[in-house]
């Protein structure tokens, strides 16, 4: 394969790609720590022969220390000989996968116009976030799963949940964003699913999501779970805005972005 070039890009390369994020620390690239961005910049790297350095990985969602992924997105703008359509995805996607996998895997890969982006050209995203209720934890899944022992009754997680659809200011279960920000958020879908054996599976979509609202969301819902707060509270919470009057927030290893939609 020739050597890339880079500059204004011709196209775009778009990477799908699965993630156990256990050992990693979020997807951001950092210096000095062991981050999804930084690893899957020096593999592709090698596998387009230029330096990480040279390649801007842009994804869907941001992922935190310790969550996973099974359907993120990732765009790389790409120029010259490196933008050719005769240029492989496929190869590109297994060579990587034999680099990375399988803690990190490019589950597909295609070419998409010049003008997309992962993070703004997505339309929506959806988040799996898992669950163990039982007395005793599972060690097969705890690497992804939340151990919460005491009873949970599906009846009242379903609806606490009601009231986080359609478009609302999420500023009671978002940390702060920087300067200028806005937490207003349109969830377009919640589920509560019971898996049997114990395991509950909470899916949520949303057009976008702000920094650990989802965890935020599923941790006050375990609290109206166990009985700490009533599913009523939920909405007083929602319209309240203060970070200090919801719930615990959930634990980084029950998180999965699951999918991300473009139009």
């Amino acid at each position: 394969m020739s050597e890339i070039s880079l500059g204004d890009a011709a196209r775009v390369l778009k990477l799908t790609v699965a993630y156990d994020g256990t050992d990693f620390h979020g997807f951001a690239a950092q210096r000095d720590t062991r981050t999804v961005a930084g690893e899957l910049g020096v593999a592709l790297g090698k596998v387009l022969r230029t330096t990480p350095d040279a390649l801007e990985l842009t994804c869907a969602g941001r992922t935190d220390a310790g969550v996973h992924a099974w359907g993120q997105v990732v765009s790389v703008p790409l120029a010259g000989a490196g933008a050719d359509p005769d240029v492989d995805t496929d190869r590109i996607a297994r060579s990587v996968s034999s680099l990375l996998g399988p803690e990190l895997v490019v589950r597909d890969a295609s070419w998409a116009d010049a003008g997309f982006d992962a993070r703004r050209s997505a339309t929506w995203r959806a988040y799996r976030y898992t669950i163990v209720n039982r007395p005793v934890p599972d060690p097969f899944l705890a690497r992804h799963a939340w151990w919460v022992p005491e009873p949970l009754e599906l009846r009242v997680l379903r609806m606490g949940a009601d009231p986080f659809l359609g478009e609302h200011d999420f500023a009671a279960f978002c940390r702060k964003g920087p300067e200028g920000s806005t937490s207003v958020r349109r969830v377009l879908d919640t589920t509560w699913h019971d898996l049997g054996d114990g395991v509950l599976r909470f899916d949520i979509r949303a057009t976008a999501f702000c920094w650990q609202m989802v965890r935020s969301i599923v941790g006050t819902l375990v609290d109206v779970g166990v009985g700490k707060l009533r599913p009523s509270d939920v909405m007083r919470i929602l319209r309240s805005r203060d970070r200090q009057a919801a719930g615990r927030v959930a634990p980084p290893q029950g998180l999965t972005l699951w999918e991300v939609g473009y139009e």
